[in-house]
C-alpha cells in the first residue's frame, strides 16, 4: 500500500502523531509520502519506506498572504500521479483536507482518483473550525471525506455538536511507543532536584489554552506545603508570564527550571513525580499520555478527552477547569504520601499500555483496507 500523509511539521500533537503513524507504516513494509511545508519534527527520512515532499510557495509582491494551499493541492496531484498512491490521509481539516480534495478534483480531470481519511485531532474543530472564516470549509472538507476519524470521542461528540456532519466518525485514539520509554534511558535526578525534593513537571507550547498561570499557582501553592521544584519544557507565547510570576515571586526563582524545547523529553519525564495539565482545552491529553508512560501521574483539568486518558484516582487526578485550589490540594495529598505516589506511578505506566502503538496501528490498517475497498466499489 501507498499512503501520503499530509500534516503539520511543527512539534504539536498532530504533526507528532502523523509522524510516528508513518513511520510505524514505513517499518510495516508500506510505502508512505509525506506532503507538508518542512520536514516533519521527528521523521526518520532514512528509512528506505520514507518520502517527503517539500511544498514550494512561490513568493509573488501581488499576494499580502502567499497561496499555500494552491500549491499544496498541486503537490498533492503530482505525488499522487507520479507515486500511484493508494490513499491520502490528512491530519487537520485545514488545510489539509480541504486542500487534498482540490488536489482530486484536478485528478478526476485526468480520469484518476484515490481514496481521502482526514483525521480531526481537536483546534481544527474546537477553535479555527468554528470560526465563520472557517467554519463551512471546514464541514465541508469532512463531508467530502471517505473515512472520517476523530482521536477522542469527547472530540467525536463536538465535531457533531458543531457542524452538520453526514459521515460516520470513528474514534482511534492517539497513541504512544512504550518502548521508547526505557526505565534506564534516564537522567540524574540530582541535575534538577535534592534529595528531599519532590519534582512537578510541565510541557506544552505555552498558549494561553494551556493555563499556565494555573500551573505556577497549583505549583506555588504545593512547594508551601511540600519541598518540590517545577520544571517547564516548551515555548510559547505566555513565556512572559511565567517571567512575570518569578520577579513577583523571587523567592521561587531558583525552585523553577525553563528547559524550552528539548528533544529528549522521555528521560526529564521520567525524574518526574507529578505532571501538571490545567489546560481549557485539550482534544486527547498527548502529553499526559507520554507522562503517564514514564511513570508520571497527572493532575488535569477535566477537559475534552482527558478523562479518557487521565482516569480519576487511578492514574491521578482530575478537577473542573480553573479550579487551582482543587488541583493544589490533590497535587499535595499524591506528594505527601509515598505509597499512594508509588501506586499510581504504576497505574500510570499500565494504563498508557492500552494507547500503545501496537494496539493502535492494526485500527488505522484495518480503517485503511476498508476505506480502498469501499471507494473501489463505488466508483
Amino acid at each position: 500500500m501507498k499512503i501520503g500523509i499530509l500534516c503539520y511539521p511543527t512539534y504539536g500533537g498532530s504533526g507528532i502523531v502523523a509522524t510516528e503513524l508513518g513511520m510505524s507504516l514505513a517499518n510495516k513494509g508500506y510505502e508512505v509520502h509525506f506532503i507538508s511545508s518542512a520536514l516533519p519534527a521527528r521523521l526518520d527520512i532514512t528509512n528506505p519506506n520514507i518520502f517527503f515532499h517539500k511544498v514550494n510557495v512561490q513568493t509573488y509582491p501581488l499576494f499580502q498572504y502567499q497561496p499555500y494551499d494552491i500549491a499544496l493541492s498541486s503537490m498533492i496531484y503530482r505525488v499522487v500521479n507520479l507515486y500511484k498512491l493508494d490513499l491520502l490521509h490528512a491530519h487537520y481539516a485545514i488545510p489539509y483536507a480541504y486542500a487534498a480534495f482540490t488536489g482530486k478534483q484536478m485528478l478526476k480531470e485526468e480520469g484518476k482518483d484515490v481514496p481521502l481519511v482526514t483525521t480531526l485531532h481537536g483546534t481544527d474543530i474546537t477553535l479555527v473550525g468554528q470560526h465563520p472564516s472557517y467554519k463551512h470549509a471546514v464541514e465541508f472538507s469532512i463531508n467530502h471525506s471517505d473515512t472520517v476519524t476523530s482521536v477522542s470521542e469527547s472530540l467525536k461528540r463536538d465535531t457533531l455538536k458543531f457542524f452538520n456532519i453526514r459521515k460516520e466518525i470513528q474514534v482511534i485514539t492517539n497513541f504512544i511507543d512504550n518502548t521508547e520509554f526505557r526505565e534506564d534511558h534516564c537522567c540524574e535526578r540530582k541535575q534538577f532536584a535534592n534529595e528531599d525534593e519532590k519534582i512537578l513537571i510541565h510541557v506544552s507550547n505555552l498558549r494561553p489554552v494551556k493555563r499556565v498561570e494555573d500551573v505556577l499557582q497549583i505549583f506555588k501553592n504545593v512547594h508551601a506545603k511540600v519541598k518540590s521544584k517545577l520544571i517547564i519544557i516548551g515555548e510559547g507565547p505566555d513565556m512572559e508570564k511565567i517571567t512575570e510570576f518569578m520577579e513577583e515571586n523571587p523567592d521561587l526563582i531558583s525552585k523553577i527550571r525553563l528547559l524550552g524545547k528539548v528533544n529528549d523529553l522521555y528521560r526529564i519525564l521520567q525524574l518526574s513525580d507529578v505532571f501538571l495539565l490545567p489546560s481549557e482545552q485539550e482534544s486527547f491529553g498527548l502529553a499526559a499520555l507520554e507522562a503517564m508512560a514514564a511513570y508520571t501521574p497527572v493532575i488535569s483539568s477535566n477537559a475534552g478527552g482527558i478523562p479518557e486518558v487521565n482516569l480519576q484516582g487511578e492514574t491521578g487526578y482530575l478537577a473542573e477547569i480553573g479550579n487551582v485550589e482543587a488541583m493544589s490540594n490533590y497535587t499535595i495529598k499524591l506528594l505527601s504520601d509515598e505509597n499512594l505516589l508509588a501506586q499510581m506511578k504504576a497505574n500510570a505506566k499500565e494504563q498508557a499500555k492500552h494507547f500503545d502503538i501496537k494496539n493502535v496501528l492494526p485500527q488505522y490498517e484495518e480503517m485503511y483496507e476498508n476505506t480502498i475497498r469501499n471507494f473501489k466499489e463505488s466508483q
